[in-house]
């Protein structure tokens, strides 16, 4: 795998996780081999979060996230790690109780608050392995804003701490 070619390693590897899923293998545990594990981490991605975006795809079909979402949502993760954080974890993790509640709103737009820390965390590769960005409420609220998970991820690394920004994007539904 190079640079060149990461993205065709990543659907490699969804395939075949996705495959060992269907065929009774729901836990993961045995899926990753060392190589898939140094290439997950070359990208900023751990193997629980790439986890979550392949049960997501296997147990809720057209509802859960496409194998070209969770390449996009990825490539997103990876610019970041490369650009931003020179290929290095910051070390942190945001903990399911430091989101706010799934029911806070702002400006009568319910669930953003939560989504904007979450894509934040999703970005720096501060997930808390019990936390994914783009599960059932994201997927949800993607939906009816009609909004792409990677664009959001890309509009909040834009907007840097300023959340204004975000909820103008989300209030205008387009880029």
């Amino acid at each position: 795998m190079n640079d060149q070619t990461w993205d065709t390693t990543f659907r490699e590897l969804f395939e075949r996780c996705a495959k060992l899923h269907r065929g009774g293998d729901a836990r993961g545990a045995n899926w990753f081999t060392a190589a898939d594990k140094a290439f997950l981490n070359s990208i900023g991605y751990t193997t629980q979060e790439f986890f979550d975006f392949v049960d997501d795809h296997c147990r809720y079909g057209a509802e859960g996230p496409t194998l070209e979402t969770s390449l996009l949502v990825a490539a997103v993760r990876r610019d970041y790690f490369q650009v931003m954080q020179h290929g290095k974890r910051s070390g942190k993790i945001v903990l399911p109780s430091e989101l706010p509640p799934k029911p806070a709103a702002v400006d009568g737009i319910p669930w953003l608050p939560r989504l904007i820390v979450k894509a934040r965390a999703k970005l720096k590769g501060e997930m808390d392995p019990d936390t994914m960005f783009c599960c059932g409420g994201d997927r949800a609220f993607f939906e009816q804003h009609r909004l792409h998970p990677a664009d959001f991820l890309r509009v909040t690394w834009a907007a840097g701490d300023d959340d204004r920004k975000i909820i103008e994007w989300v209030k205008k539904g387009k880029l």
